[in-house]
């Protein structure tokens, strides 16, 4: 998977770019968490204690050298002994993560780990994963027990992001029902779905409009990142270029750096020579062939979303009228139908703007890709109301009469 541009950056910069995005995502708090990169010469750079994590600087990242000295203006993280634990065990490893996601806490009190089998790709992002029993934080003998951890699973690589998405997930799933989680059989198939089989052609051409559109494309994931509306590990966007030729976001690429770059160029069926489009290029394909109206797709996974995507739950969106008005009634295909039924969920768009697919995520289509983020954005509030209010008791949607009156009304479906 692309990483960010490092080999220019420094451990510091690097810092403060992830630091930031923990700290926007609310899986950390303005004094939690720290992160730590090892460099080439033994040196280790650390955020610093007790300093606000949404307005770190370069400058105020502190080092502490393979001697032992500190540099900086500040004292290093508290948790700086299990860092250093972590990299005498793992000389492999180059950074760590560490912070307070709500989701993954959840899990930590009752002293449970997320099934990872919950998402398609999660097994393969969030490898083996450890639980290290409690210490005093900033102890000795906690960095021990987390060091402990990761040589007990020398392959593991926690991915941070992916696996507070599962335990939401989960989370959420619980809340309404019981979570169905995928066999690994099923992952096996989503893992070698990447298209293969595509023809490819030379002729690249990048026109004033095709490059604006790979400008949109790329804002507006990160936006969707920056949402939680879309996750590094996960995600699709694609706008239709003209005719049935459309531009596509690739696999395999974190989607908070894409750039233009790395958009793919579908033409006549075929696809820019040295690039793979997303594994969905089929279903996004076949969408536009048959809903010319369609302009715009966006495929990925949101936490509130998911909990009903990975349960029997209906996503019942007869809530409030701007719901229905949006999305109309949303319905499910089952897991692996993007690859193996494209017609019949493409056809599903002809008198809808959104479609479900279990246990891997959530379909926009729109005439522009602003009114399917937004149709996204709509669509995630609704699932978390719905989750919300689960407790409350009984929910009263809108009723049949109603739902034709905003039909009328709203000259929905024309």
């Amino acid at each position: 998977m692309k990483q960010l541009n490092t080999e220019l950056m420094h451990p510091a910069e690097q810092i403060c770019i992830i630091i930031s995005r923990i700290y926007r995502s609310g899986m950390t708090t303005t004094s939690g968490g720290n992160i730590s990169i090892m460099d080439e010469n033994g040196n280790m750079w650390i955020t610093p204690s007790g300093i606000d994590k949404g307005s770190l600087t370069v400058k105020d990242i502190m080092c502490v050298k393979a001697d032992g000295t500190i540099i900086g203006p500040h004292k290093p993280s508290s948790e700086y002994p299990f860092h250093r634990a972590l990299y005498n065990i793992r000389p492999n490893l180059h950074s760590v993560i560490h912070a307070h996601p709500p989701g993954l806490v959840t899990f930590s009190i009752v002293h449970e780990i997320p099934n990872t089998n919950i998402l398609p790709q999660a097994k393969g992002v969030c490898g083996p994963i450890g639980f290290a029993p409690y210490d005093v934080p900033g102890s000795e003998a906690l960095g021990e027990k987390i060091a402990a951890e990761f040589k007990k699973n020398p392959d593991a690589y926690q991915r941070f992001e992916t696996l507070e998405l599962c335990a939401r997930t989960i989370i959420n799933a619980k809340t309404l029902g019981e979570p169905k989680y995928l066999t690994d059989a099923q992952i096996g198939f989503h893992d070698g779905s990447i298209p293969s089989n595509y023809r490819h052609f030379m002729d690249v051409r990048h026109p004033s409009e095709e490059r604006a559109l790979r400008t949109e494309i790329c804002r507006m994931v990160r936006r969707a990142c920056d949402q939680r509306l879309m996750s590094s590990s996960y995600g699709t966007v694609s706008m239709r270029w003209k005719g049935d030729d459309f531009l596509i976001t690739p696999p395999n690429v974190q989607r908070w750096d894409i750039d233009e770059e790395d958009i793919v160029q579908v033409r006549d069926g075929m696809v820019e020579a040295g690039k793979t489009p997303s594994r969905s290029v089929a279903l996004h394909q076949e969408i536009y062939r048959r809903n010319p109206k369609v302009k715009a797709i966006i495929l990925t996974q949101c936490p509130s979303l998911m909990g009903f995507n990975t349960t029997d739950v209906n996503f019942d969106v007869r809530t409030i009228p701007e719901s229905w008005i949006f999305l109309q009634d949303v319905p499910k295909f089952p897991f692996g139908s993007q690859y193996e039924n494209v017609e019949e969920v493409a056809e599903a768009f002809r008198n809808r703007p959104c479609v479900m697919l279990s246990n891997d995520s959530i379909v926009v289509a729109s005439d522009s890709l602003l009114n399917a983020f937004d149709r996204l954005e709509v669509a995630e509030f609704s699932a978390k109301s719905l989750i919300l209010a689960a407790p409350m008791g009984r929910l009263h949607p809108i009723n049949d009469k109603e739902v034709e009156d905003l039909r009328v009304a709203f000259h929905v479906g024309e």
